[in-house]
Formats: structure tokens, sequence, C-alpha cells
């Protein structure tokens, strides 16, 4: 399709999705949009002028940046030249608003009767979920996971009974280190995989269960990171059932809360809750 053949709106909000990696894979859309838009709104700046030149468009509006840290004051600007121009917000790659600058200027936008429309494409969530090869008709989708290993820990557990799969980003640095605390608190036999570097050069995919990726990501890990983790089967008692089991083993020697760990992490509960219930039971007695 000719870039001239592609119709555009003549006012209002687009939200467009760019490439992960590839160049190639930018809708005609956006390359008309990023030609075409009075006004376009990229997390970096640089970049979109850098995705531009790759795709042989001269950005002819204005390129203005619209990050985390600015993108409050930015809306009311950006909604003002959408009244009756063309706004193209764009991110560094795949899907704005997806853990990605947006949503402050689609809200705006919604509130102040302004047109918000998308033009659709790349997206890491969906392209990891489709190379990991696992159960994946139902899924939930968690940004990326919380760097405190407190939050990690409590979050983790949430996902004990989670029968969805879950689809998060990860820093590289951190990749490692991550699996290897989801291992533990999910199980050695739950699966995933680890998605990185999605459409580029040196893509790549490894599933298996989380010890075998922990070890695996022991010896570092590149690039833009996607997690794939397939959903558990659900908890199979509740907690307060298996609280005979933690006093017993308290009793034979261990801490009550590695007690506890121990046992909620064979029967598939949160280890909170598990020591909780134990520690409750014990006071009483």
């Amino acid at each position: 399709m000719e870039k001239s053949e592609v119709s555009l709106p003549t006012h209002g909000i687009v939200i467009a999705a760019t490439p992960l990696g590839n160049p190639a894979d930018a809708s005609p859309r956006l390359i008309a949009g990023l030609e075409n838009a009075d006004v376009v709104a990229a997390e970096d700046t640089r970049r979109v002028r850098s995705l531009a030149a790759s795709l042989g468009v001269e950005i002819r509006g204005k390129v203005v940046s619209n990050f985390d840290h600015n993108e409050d004051s930015r809306t009311s600007d950006l909604i003002a030249a959408a009244r009756t121009g063309l706004v193209l917000v764009v991110s560094d790659a795949g899907m704005p608003v997806v853990s990605d600058p947006g949503h402050s200027l689609v809200s705006a936008a919604h509130d102040a009767g302004i047109p918000v429309t998308c033009f659709p494409g790349p997206s890491a969530v969906p392209t990891a979920l489709a190379l990991s090869g696992l159960n994946v008709g139902h899924f939930i989708f968690d940004g990326f996971a919380p760097r405190k290993q407190g939050a990690r820990q409590t979050w983790l557990e949430s996902l004990v009974g989670e029968k969805r799969a879950v689809c998060f980003f990860e820093s590289p640095h951190r990749t490692a280190q991550t699996l290897e605390h989801a291992a533990e608190v999910l199980g050695g036999e739950r699966r995933a995989a680890v998605c990185r570097e999605l459409t580029k050069t040196y893509e790549e995919v490894r599933r298996g269960t989380l010890p075998e990726l922990a070890a695996w990501a022991a010896d570092g890990v590149r690039g833009e990171v996607s997690i794939v983790i397939e959903g558990g089967t659900g908890p199979a008692v509740e907690p307060a059932d298996l609280v005979g089991l933690v006093l017993a083993r308290e009793e034979a020697g261990m801490r009550l809360k590695d007690a506890a760990k121990e046992v909620a992490r064979e029967h598939g509960v949160k280890v909170s809750s598990l020591y909780d219930e134990a520690l409750a039971a014990k006071k009483q007695k």
C-alpha cells in the first residue's frame, strides 16, 4: 500500500505501536502518521527520529518528548493540539500505555471529548506469549516485576494459585534473581519461558522449569526481557488444613517459619497465609 493511500484522522489522539526492533514491522499507518502528524509525542525524541530515518520518512510536524516524568505536565498542551490537529503518540518500542507513557493523555482525551484511536502493531506481550510454547489461552500481564524482595515475595505468592499464565517484563540484571525467587515460591515444577530481544537479530526464547531457567540465567542475560510463567493448578487445600503438618515439623526440630515455607510449597498455598494460620494455632495452644 502506498503512503498516499493511507487515510488519517484530521485531528485527535492516535496511539501508535512502533517496531520492537525490526523496522520492517512498522505498519503503513504508522509510517503515514509519522510523516503527516501535526505533533509527534515520543517517549524518546532521538529514538523516534532514528526510526523515521530507518523507514525513509521525514517527520514534518513538531516532535515533543512525552515520558514518565513529564507526561502529566505535557497533557494539557497535547490535548489543545489535538482539538484541531493530529497528535501521534509513540513509545520507544511496542504499544504505548502498556507499561509505557500514554495513559494520562488517553484518559484526559476521553474526558475532554477528543477523538482517540489506535494504529495497532507490535507489542512484546502477545509476541512473548505466542513464542513461549506454554498454555497461554488465559493470561494476565503484570508489567515489571517488583524490584524489592519483600514486594516481589508478596507478588509471587499471589501467583501460587493463579491458574492463568502471567507475562511480565524484567531487567536483564535482575532476571536470574527473579527466576530463582520464583522457583522458591512457585515450586520446581512450574514451567516458564524467557523471551529476550524479540524480533531483533539475537532473539532468543528459553523454555523450561523455573529452576532450569534460573540456572541458565545465572551466567548473565542481555537485552530486553519478557518472561511468561505458566499458570498453576490452584491450591488443592486451604492453609488451615495444613497447620497440623507445619506444627508437626516444628516439633521435629524445624523453625516454624521454615516449616510453613516448606509445607506451603509442597501443597501450592501462600507461605504467608499458612504461617499466619500456624502461628495463630500455636498461640491458642
